[in-house]
């Protein structure tokens, strides 16, 4: 089975799209009452394929196998990754869509959800005015995936109330986007989750020096809808198209409007507790918290400061006993610094670190308590884009897949501390050679 859908496209509608090259096998139900979506990705074309082939390289589907582990493991609402295989076929692709097509591995990933339901299936028969459809789709949704719902509520009513789970799942998901430095790079409508699950994992990539504005994405570089700091605003957008959708249901705008507010609330609550809990904070201050939090976000930027290691870092400075010694704990960040600190830099650097060093004095925690609340929340290992490409290469190039299973092993205890090899391996900067190479650097949807 294929599912139908549409979507809006960076912005723009796009009519009808649908399951490409993802074909649901069936539905299995566990020993925990758990219910599990088997789709093949990658296994041939369907009904939808268009002009396409339907099937997926080992590029793009190590990846996805990789990135969903990985994401389930950092505690990121996400589909799931059941197995990956070779094909045996060689797949023709265009990486970056510039005439240099060229034959790669095919293979298939199965991945599992309890529902691949997208924004996008709810805007396809609103948009042909079939009612009739929308509406059956709408109670299978309810009795499906959200029981608690159709329990309670019916009609009109329990589609609002769907929409204002949809708006907390999904501030949940991108707030812990924001809080692990991903970027999903292409953020339409039919990459939506109605469960708010993380799906479609194509030209993502993390944050290496924070920067809001950075996309992976080629195909959104010039504009950079889907960049880092915009993730929040377009998952509201998006909501809204979901809620336009809903309209022909509801038939009544206001209550759609005010299911939306769920998403500011969730949003704003979600990214207090996140940042809180960064800074290894026992409470939330508001403002002059995210003062302090906005402040740290500039220095990084100006600095060219790897998001990772300076989090995962700020757990080790000790600002309890003492006096507070700016210049020590400076020194204690220096690895997550991609160029020298500059004069003018430092003293910024040393003015937050005073201030943060005086807030953290002021909750009746010790450092040995903060660093071990603060290593939850600040991953030491998570899937940068060149580690995710050095296992390609080999499996790729050599057929080797050990390195594809070490970095799975690594990104299975991404807040642990591991082995002194392999943290020599992924806890370090982006490399110099990795700033160019296509795949580390930038990447575009083909695969």
């Amino acid at each position: 089975m294929a599912m139908c859908y549409g979507g809006h496209q960076f912005g723009n509608w796009a009519g009808q799209l649908g399951d490409g090259r993802a074909m649901s096998l069936g539905e299995v139900i566990n020993s925990k009452g758990e219910r599990w979506e088997l789709q093949l990705k990658g296994a041939g074309p369907t009904p939808y394929s268009r002009t396409a082939d339907g099937r997926a390289v080992l590029r793009s589907s190590v990846r996805e196998y990789l990135c969903s582990e990985a994401m389930y493991h950092l505690g990121v609402p996400t589909t799931r990754a059941l197995s990956l295989v070779l094909t045996g076929d060689e797949v023709i692709r265009d990486m970056f869509y510039d005439g240099n097509a060229k034959p790669e591995p095919g293979a298939v990933v199965c991945r599992v959800a309890p529902s691949f339901i997208r924004f996008g299936n709810f805007e396809l028969p609103a948009s042909r005015g079939d009612e009739e459809t929308l509406l059956k789709l709408l109670d299978y949704t309810l009795q499906r995936d959200f029981p608690a719902i159709s329990a309670k509520f019916s009609g009109a009513d329990a589609y609002v109330e769907l929409l204002k789970e949809v708006c907390r799942t999904t501030a949940l998901m991108t707030a812990h986007w924001m809080r692990v430095g991903y970027v999903h790079g292409v953020m339409n409508t039919d990459n939506m989750s109605i469960l708010g699950l993380t799906i479609d994992y194509g030209p993502y990539g993390w944050v290496d020096n924070y920067d809001p504005e950075w996309t992976p994405n080629t195909t959104d570089g010039m504009r950079g809808r889907y960049k880092f700091g915009n993730q929040p605003g377009v998952s509201f957008w998006n909501l809204v198209r979901l809620a336009n959708a809903l309209y022909p249901a509801v038939k009544d705008v206001e209550p759609l409007q005010e299911a939306l507010v769920e998403f500011e609330k969730a949003m704003t609550d979600n990214m207090s507790d996140m940042h809180r809990q960064k800074l290894g904070l026992a409470e939330w201050r508001g403002e002059e918290d995210e003062k302090l939090y906005a402040e740290l976000c500039k220095c990084m930027e100006k600095q060219e400061t790897d998001m990772t290691i300076l989090f995962r870092k700020l757990g080790d400075l000790a600002v309890k006993e003492g006096g507070v010694d700016e210049g020590g704990m400076l020194d204690v960040l220096q690895d997550a610094f991609y160029k020298p600190l500059k004069e003018s830099t430092e003293a910024e650097w040393k003015s937050w670190l005073s201030k943060y060093a005086k807030r953290v004095k002021e909750d009746d925690v010790s450092d040995a308590e903060r660093r071990q609340a603060m290593n939850k929340a600040n991953p030491k290992y998570v899937l940068r884009n060149f580690i995710a490409q050095q296992a390609i290469d080999a499996a790729a190039d050599a057929g080797d897949f050990s390195l594809v299973q070490e970095v799975l092993e690594v990104m299975r205890r991404p807040y642990d501390e591991q082995s002194k090899e392999m943290e020599a391996k992924y806890f370090i900067k982006r490399p110099d050679w990795a700033r160019t190479k296509p795949g580390c650097s930038a990447l575009s949807c083909s695969s």
